[in-house]
């Protein structure tokens, strides 16, 4: 059983849940209607006192499902064209296969019994991931179906900020403006932003 400050197996830190931090860029806001154009994620690497690392990051461009609509609000914002042939898009099963397969064998290897996705407003990356699950007929999705972790809350407790850019400034991070708002990009921050916050809650014990 997990006690702060104390040593513990992954499998034990988090209720058995392995914490995958992940990303997407989309066409809008609506994961039924608008189009998942990119997925980020990144593995998150423990110690057997309970300090927290980032690990590997895996990325997939998406092509478009049949139909999808793609706001131009959005496209502005992630900067990404959805028809660039230089994109090496996937489909959404294949896409979701690549980035469902390394986070099984961590998930595995941690002896976890599934992941948990983290996120910034990790509502948001989730219900999107699990439209295009629903949709593609992917299978062995390794996430929980509806918890996840927001580094939006643990920000606001830690940091007293909310935004991903401000949080991570408050955490003493350098911060890109001019690469914020691509996938692996805000994954890798949101993941080390979420590395910070447990370390610091676990130093508290020390």
């Amino acid at each position: 059983m997990y006690q702060p400050g104390q040593p513990v197996k992954y499998s034990d830190r988090f209720r058995g849940y392995l914490p995958v931090v992940v990303d997407v860029e989309t066409g809008g806001f609506n994961e039924q209607t608008d189009a998942l154009l990119e997925v980020a994620a990144v593995l998150i690497d423990m110690d057997d006192q309970g300090r927290l690392s980032t690990g590997e990051t895996y990325t997939t461009h998406v092509a478009p499902f049949e139909g999808a609509n793609m706001e131009p609000k959005s496209l502005e914002i992630n900067g990404i064209d959805p028809w660039n042939p230089l994109r090496a898009a996937r489909a959404e099963r294949e896409a979701l296969s690549y980035i469902f397969t390394p986070i099984r064998q961590a998930v595995k290897k941690a002896e976890c019994t599934r992941a948990i996705l983290v996120g910034h407003n990790a509502h948001f990356d989730l219900k999107f991931l699990n439209a295009a699950v629903e949709r593609s007929g992917a299978k062995r999705n390794p996430f929980h179906p509806f918890s996840s972790l927001d580094t939006v809350s643990l920000a606001g407790l830690a940091y007293g900020q909310t935004v991903l850019a401000k949080a991570a400034v408050a955490a003493d991070m350098e911060w890109d403006t001019d690469a914020a708002h691509g996938a692996v990009y805000d994954t890798q921050m949101t993941a080390e932003l979420f590395c910070k916050i447990v370390n610091k809650w676990e130093a508290l014990h020390e």
